[in-house]
């Protein structure tokens, strides 16, 4: 099986009657989103839209409201179909599926959570968990055993016979997370799951995410419209604008080299600090040239993925540069503090 588990292609979405005409012109004459609309009375929902997301990843897609977000995600279950272009789920091309193999591959291999849990009011907790493996025709002793079990993974054990209303907006959330888990599915889709919730809670629950999904090893696809929840979970992050794919990158290089002003304009409120590492300021060390009547000798070490954060306590400690280490603990480069400051102010604020 290959290493990514999801590939897109040239993905477009095109909404309205005459989609395959609009399609055709695009191919054909170039258009832009509003000449489409005037000329074909249909709006570009996903345009040209290519990414693999390999085993594992958090892969966060982010955006204004309107850019495409949404819609680009509920093509991976094929939700919605998608005009043109090629969309692959764990090496199967998900426009080829029958309705019965759509239908498999939602229930044992792709988990959606929605910003909405839409859980059943009158079934209880464990009740609700355990639906789509009833749907499945689990046996019910095998369904609740897995359902606690999955239950047990967000932290929910001892209420399992309470009713959705009796619980709070993050349990309710929870819920919905060990719903998607209960069938052990490889992907998980999430679409905005915690934006309705207080940021204490919200905070608390990305970080368990985060670590429950790094530890069973699922592959993510993450929407959120708030950049600091995509870099807190993203292991790399899209942003999107007018259905396009503007830029993809880790956290640090959308922050540290945004492709053009629309992102710049989305990163210039996030700090550096516990974003940007050691590795991605440092000079090299063959390129140093050290001050006259300055030893390195003496001078501290850190290791390359330092943060900005640690990096500036231990300037504050000495005069004297850092010098900065591998992982096998070679020495590779030199922060001084013109260097941090420079980390600090930020490359797109030189």
């Amino acid at each position: 099986m290959a290493t990514d588990v999801i590939q897109l292609e040239n993905v477009w979405k095109i909404f309205g009657k005459n989609s395959e005409l609009a399609m055709k012109a695009i191919n054909e004459e170039g258009l832009d989103k509003a000449t489409v609309l005037e000329r074909f009375s249909c709006v570009v929902g996903i345009a040209d839209v290519s990414f693999t997301v390999p085993r594992g990843e958090i892969f966060c897609i982010m955006g204004l409201s309107g850019s495409g977000k949404s819609t680009l995600i509920r093509h991976l279950n094929r939700l919605i179909e998608p005009t043109a272009g090629t969309i692959k789920v764990l090496d199967r091309d998900m426009s080829a599926l029958s309705n019965d193999e759509l239908r498999g591959m939602r229930a044992k291999h792709i988990g959606m959570v929605f910003q909405h849990m839409a859980l059943l009011p009158h079934r209880t907790v464990l009740d609700n968990v355990a639906f789509p493996l009833e749907v499945q025709d689990v046996p019910k002793f095998k369904r609740w055993e897995i359902s606690q079990h999955a239950l047990s993974l967000v932290n929910l054990n001892g209420f399992e016979d309470r009713l959705p209303h009796q619980l709070s907006g993050g349990m309710q959330q929870r819920v919905g997370l060990a719903r998607a888990l209960a069938s052990d599915p490889e992907v998980l889709l999430m679409d905005e799951p915690f934006s309705a919730l207080d940021p204490l809670i919200r905070h608390e629950l990305q970080n368990q995410f985060v670590s429950l999904t790094k530890t069973l090893q699922k592959t993510t696809v993450f929407i959120t419209h708030d950049l600091d929840e995509a870099i807190r979970i993203g292991d790399r992050i899209a942003i999107m604008k007018d259905g396009r794919l503007i830029q993809i990158g880790t956290p640090e290089e959308i922050v540290m080299q945004p492709a053009d002003d629309y992102v710049a304009d989305f990163v210039k409120g996030i700090s550096n600090l516990k974003l940007i590492s050691a590795h991605s300021i440092m000079q090299e060390i063959n390129s140093y040239t050290v001050p006259e009547g300055i030893s390195l000798a003496d001078a501290p070490r850190a290791k390359e993925d330092t943060n900005l954060e640690h990096l500036i306590d231990i300037s504050i400690t000495t005069p004297l540069p850092i010098i900065i280490t591998n992982a096998q603990g070679v020495d590779i480069g030199i922060v001084s503090k013109d260097t941090l400051l420079t980390g600090i102010k930020g490359k797109g604020d030189e």
